[in-house]
């Protein structure tokens, strides 16, 4: 067994017979095994540890030595400095090397391998020698291993940090201290959630929270929009099919809930999945299995999900539109999302933090807001939400120059309140672009106006008649999702 660097020991020996047993039996390595320092104490080796850890690699380790830190405190603290490092323990042979109980306080403790010293009369080796070789390679192993996946663990928080903080929920008023510490409640359990507020609030950034803050954080957060998938595609996208289950299944298909196992599925407008839908989410509810198209027996998966909804559901199930024994299934933690109008206190941060945002990206210069514009911010009633805002703000960069007045404000909020719009408006005549550009805006703007008029995404489909799937497709081209 080879490895590209030298393997570095530290010892821990209060008897200098049985370090110079060590060497001996490590010599047929020396140029590839080192032993770095060696200690006769326990508080001398932490010490050592404090100062220099990473210079070593594997721990060699008498179980009993002078002072009064040995044996598995020793080992416990060992660890608390250096989680990674590996110990092999050595002790005297009046310890059985069957006694269970004494190795799997070890194991605990945080030794990886442990073995009894030969009689004192063997003076070239410790121990079985193509043991305790092999075990100093393995502890090496291990502990590149545990590295590599501290390193992998410490990226993927650095990464989930940057999402929630990507993801902001912005605010300081009643309500939302309110929301954030009912987020923080869900996140540490694994209950069901369902997410209710008026379009435009901010339900997926809530769900994006409690994934991101609960012991799933790791695995897949999978979103769907109920309303964005046609009828006759539904359960195949959500809960897949089989190879030769109907014409056209040419290869088998895992459906989402497959995907997302051991994460976390986001399942937004719930409230528009058609009946047959709900009967399989029911099952999957109730007995953490998939009904898949095709098969026969059941797929098992473990998915946390989280539903939201802008629909009166108790209305739903008197309409006989949504079933009651689901709605009881993902209504056990249940959390309210206001309106903008609810929060008006949180409107002028929302503004900072949307400028700051898009100014960013955009590379634009942060505008200066005048008073009597942002009164008329916090005033206006915002039928839209937060996704009202966030248009407005970016219609805002382009219709002010360094300074966001009133007028600007009036003209933002489109022919309802404002003069119509010259197309002149779109471009810059002294910085002419392609006309992709032009008509990506031109999109941008007129499916904005659609969906803050609309009741929902689905119902914002109809108006432009375009099939929900390409409505949610398009809405993500142009940035408003």
């Amino acid at each position: 067994m080879i490895f590209s660097k030298n393997i570095n020991l530290l010892v821990i020996e209060d008897e200098d017979y049985d370090v110079h047993r060590i060497r001996k039996t490590i010599e047929p390595f020396k140029g590839q095994i080192l032993i770095q320092d060696v200690v006769a104490d326990g508080n001398a080796a932490l010490e050592l540890l404090e100062k220099k850890k990473r210079k070593y690699d594997v721990i060699i380790m008498d179980y009993q030595i002078v002072g009064g830190l040995s044996g598995e405190r020793l080992i416990t603290r060992i660890k608390e400095i250096y989680p990674s490092i590996q110990i092999i323990v050595v002790t005297k042979k009046t310890v059985n090397i069957s006694d269970f109980d004494f190795a799997n306080r070890l194991i605990e403790a945080g030794a990886m391998w442990y073995c009894t010293k030969y009689p004192g009369d063997i003076d070239e080796y410790i121990y079985q020698p193509t043991d305790f070789i092999l075990s100093i390679f393995n502890a090496y192993e291990k502990k590149q291993l545990a590295e590599e996946s501290l390193k992998t663990s410490h990226k993927l928080k650095l990464s989930i940090e940057d999402i929630l903080k990507e993801k902001q929920i912005v605010g300081c008023s009643d309500t939302i201290q309110k929301m954030r510490m009912q987020i923080e409640k869900a996140a540490k359990q694994d209950a069901t959630v369902i997410i209710y507020g008026a379009s435009g609030t901010g339900k997926e950034l809530v769900a994006t929270h409690i994934h991101y803050l609960s012991k799933r954080k790791f695995e897949k957060f999978v979103v769907i929009n109920g309303g964005s998938l046609p009828d006759d595609l539904i359960e195949s996208e959500l809960f897949g099919f089989e190879r030769g289950s109907f014409t056209g299944a040419n290869s088998t298909k895992a459906g989402l809930f497959e995907v997302a196992d051991h994460g976390t599925i986001f399942l937004d407008e719930v409230g528009e999945l058609p009946p047959s839908a709900q009967v399989k989410l029911l099952r999957v509810l109730q007995e953490g299995e998939l009904d898949k198209i095709g098969r026969i027996d059941k797929v098992k998966v473990d998915v946390r999900i989280i539903a939201a909804t802008n629909r009166d559901l108790h209305q739903a199930i008197e309409e006989k539109s949504f079933r009651e024994d689901l709605f009881y299934r993902l209504n056990v933690v249940n959390i309210h999302v206001p309106t903008l109008k609810e929060r008006r206190e949180d409107i002028p941060l929302l503004l900072d933090y949307f400028l700051q945002q898009f100014c960013r990206k955009m590379n634009f210069p942060v505008p200066e807001i005048d008073k009597k514009a942002l009164e008329y911010l916090v005033q206006y009633d915002w039928p839209g939400n937060v996704r009202q805002l966030q248009n407005v703000i970016q219609r805002l960069l382009f219709l002010s120059e360094g300074k966001i007045k009133p007028a600007d404000v009036e003209n933002a909020f489109g022919p309802k309140n404002a003069k119509p719009q010259k197309m002149t408006e779109l471009w810059d005549e002294n910085n002419l672009l392609p006309w992709k550009e032009i008509e990506k805006e031109m999109k941008r703007r007129y499916f904005s106006v659609v969906r803050e008029k609309s009741k929902s995404d689905a119902d914002a489909a109809r108006i432009l008649g375009l099939a929900p799937p390409n409505f949610y497709r398009m809405c993500k081209e142009l940035g408003l999702k």
